[in-house]
C-alpha cells in the first residue's frame, strides 16, 4: 500500500530543481505494444458525458445505498463437476416430474421400464440433494485464507457492491500546508476484458498551476478489475511530469500465476528507456493501483484488521490496515461519519514494516476514502475529500 500512495501522492510532489512539464511524445509504436495486444482485449463503451459533472454530487454524510446482492451467474469454460451434473441432472428430474403430471389419463407407460428409471432417477435425486445439504451446511470458505469473509457471498463477490458507475471522488492534496495539486478516483462505466465483466478505475493527478512552477504533475492510471472475482487484469499508466515522460502497461494473467509489465520511459537524462518484467504472482493479487479500490469492500468495524496480497515491481506484498476509530471528518465537502485506518505494508518472507500511514473511510456501504495522510521525512503529505459524486 505503501506504493500506492507513493505512486499517486509522493512521489508526484517531491520538490525538484526541474521548474517545467517535460515536452515530450513517443511515437505510436508504444500504444499498439504487440505482445500486450496478444495477450489481452479491452472493449469499454463510450463516455457519454464528462466526468466533471456534478448532478448528483454528494456534499455531506453520503447516504448508504444498499442494494440487495444476488448472486451473479459465472460464465466460465470449464466442464460440469460431478456435483453440478448431478444438480443439472436433479433439476431435469424435477421439470420432468412436475411435466408427468400433465399426461393424459389413458396414456402408460411400459410398467418394468418405468421402475427401473424411476429407481435409477430416484438415487440420482437423492444424491444430488445430499450435494445440495452438503453445500448448505458446509459453505465454501472464502479465498485466499488471508482475507476475511465477514460482508461476502462465501465466494469472492461482496454482498453490498460499495462502486456505482459515474462514482467521482475528487481530493484536495495538500504538502507543508499549501495546496499541491488535485486527485480524483473515478468509477468509469463496465468494460469487457477478455470477454470477462469488470470494473473501469481511474485514477488522476494533477498539480497545481503555482505548485506546477517547482514540479508538474499530469498523471492517469487505468485500471481494470474483474467483477466476479475481484482480482485486476491490467492498468495502464501515463506519466507527464517534470523531469519524466513514461507509459507503462501491466497484465495479471491468473491462469498461469504470471504479472507483465511493459514500461517506456523518457528523461532529460538517460533520453528514452524501455523495460519489460515478469514474475509470479500469488492468487487473488491486487496492483498497486486496484488496491486503492479494493480496500473499499471489507468490514471495517473498529478494532478489525484486514489484510490482503499486492503484486508489483517483481515483489508480492501484504497490505495490512486496522481501523482504530470513528470519528467525524470535517471537510469541503461537508462532515462525514469516518472510520480511521491505521495501515502498512509488509515486504513477504521478511516482515519488514514499511512507512505506517492514515487513511479515512465514510462509514458506510460506500466507504468513499476521505481522507490520506502520509507522514514524510520531511512534512506531511495531505489528500482530503472536496466533493462527490456519488455515481448510479
Amino acid at each position: 500500500m505503501k506504493k500506492v500512495t507513493i505512486a499517486i501522492l509522493t512521489s508526484s510532489f517531491l520538490l525538484v530543481s526541474c521548474s517545467s512539464l517535460l515536452k515530450y511524445d513517443f511515437d505510436k509504436a508504444f500504444s499498439r505494444n504487440k505482445e500486450f495486444e496478444q495477450q489481452v482485449v479491452i472493449v469499454a463503451p463510450e463516455e457519454s458525458s464528462p466526468a466533471s459533472s456534478t448532478s448528483d454530487e454528494v456534499k455531506a454524510e453520503p447516504p448508504a445505498v444498499v442494494t440487495p446482492h444476488t448472486p451473479p451467474t459465472r460464465a466460465r469454460n470449464e466442464a460440469l463437476s460431478k456435483e453440478e451434473a448431478a444438480m443439472l441432472f436433479y433439476e431435469q428430474s424435477k421439470a420432468a416430474k412436475a411435466k408427468s403430471t400433465t399426461v393424459k389419463p389413458k396414456e402408460t407407460a411400459a410398467p418394468t421400464k418405468v421402475a427401473t428409471v424411476n429407481k435409477t432417477a430416484t438415487k440420482a435425486v437423492a444424491k444430488a440433494e445430499k450435494s445440495t445439504e452438503d453445500k448448505t451446511t458446509k459453505p465454501k470458505k472464502r479465498e485466499p485464507d488471508i482475507e476475511d469473509s465477514e460482508g461476502f457471498d462465501n465466494q469472492r463477490r461482496p454482498l453490498v457492491d460499495p462502486f456505482r458507475v459515474g462514482e467521482v471522488v475528487t481530493h484536495d492534496v495538500s504538502y507543508l500546508g499549501a495546496k499541491a495539486g488535485v486527485l480524483r478516483l473515478e468509477v468509469k462505466p463496465f468494460a469487457m476484458v477478455n470477454n470477462r465483466k469488470s470494473y473501469n478505475f481511474f485514477i488522476d493527478v494533477k498539480s497545481t498551476s503555482f505548485f506546477s512552477k517547482v514540479y508538474a504533475v499530469d498523471d492517469q492510471v487505468q485500471t481494470y478489475v474483474d467483477y466476479e472475482e475481484l482480482v485486476p487484469w491490467v492498468f495502464k499508466l501515463n506519466i507527464r511530469d517534470s523531469g519524466q515522460v513514461k507509459e507503462a502497461q501491466s497484465f495479471f494473467n491468473f491462469k498461469t500465476l504470471k504479472a507483465n509489465y511493459w514500461e517506456r520511459r523518457y528523461t532529460e537524462k538517460d533520453g528514452q528507456e524501455e523495460k519489460k518484467l515478469e514474475w509470479d504472482i500469488l492468487p487473488y493479487s491486487q496492483n498497486a493501483f486496484s488496491a486503492v479500490f479494493y480496500m473499499r469492500v471489507f468490514q471495517w468495524t473498529v478494532g478489525k484488521e484486514h489484510q490482503f496480497r499486492v503484486a508489483d515491481d517483481e515483489k508480492n506484498i501484504n497490505f495490512t490496515g486496522r481501523a482504530i476509530e470513528k470519528t467525524k471528518l470535517k471537510t469541503e465537502a461537508g462532515t462525514f461519519d469516518a472510520i480511521k485506518i491505521k495501515a502498512e505494508i509488509v515486504s513477504r518472507g521478511n516482515l519488514a514494516k514499511a512507512t505506517d500511514f492514515y487513511l479515512w473511510v465514510s462509514d458506510d456501504d460506500r466507504k468513499y476514502i476521505l481522507r490520506i495522510e502520509v507522514k514524510l521525512p520531511i512534512g506531511s503529505l495531505v489528500s482530503e475529500v472536496s466533493s462527490i459524486k456519488a455515481g448510479k
